[in-house]
C-alpha cells in the first residue's frame, strides 16, 4: 500500500502540494483533469482551495477526489 497523505496546500497553478504519512513531499498537477466531468468545478480557484485531507486522499466539498495511490504515484517528488 502507498503512503496516504496527511496534509494538502492548494496552488495558485492549480497543483496541489501533498505532504503523506511517510514524509515524502509531492506536487500533483490538478490541470489535465479540470475539463473533465465533476472536476471543472476546480477550475474556479476560490472553489479548488476548498480542499482538504481526507481518509488519506484529499476532497473538496462536492465530493471531488483522487485516489490516494494516483495522488502518491503520480505527484512529482519536490526537490530539497
Amino acid at each position: 500500500m502507498n503512503p496516504r497523505v496527511k496534509n494538502v496546500k492548494p496552488n495558485a497553478d492549480h497543483t496541489l502540494t501533498l505532504i503523506f504519512d511517510n514524509g515524502e513531499e509531492k506536487v500533483f498537477d490538478v490541470k489535465p483533469y479540470l475539463e473533465t466531468g465533476v472536476f471543472k468545478e476546480l477550475k474556479d480557484l476560490k472553489f479548488f482551495n476548498a480542499v482538504r485531507p481526507f481518509l488519506g486522499s484529499v476532497e473538496w466539498p462536492h465530493g471531488q477526489d483522487f485516489c490516494p495511490d494516483t495522488l502518491y504515484l503520480d505527484g512529482k517528488t519536490c526537490a530539497s
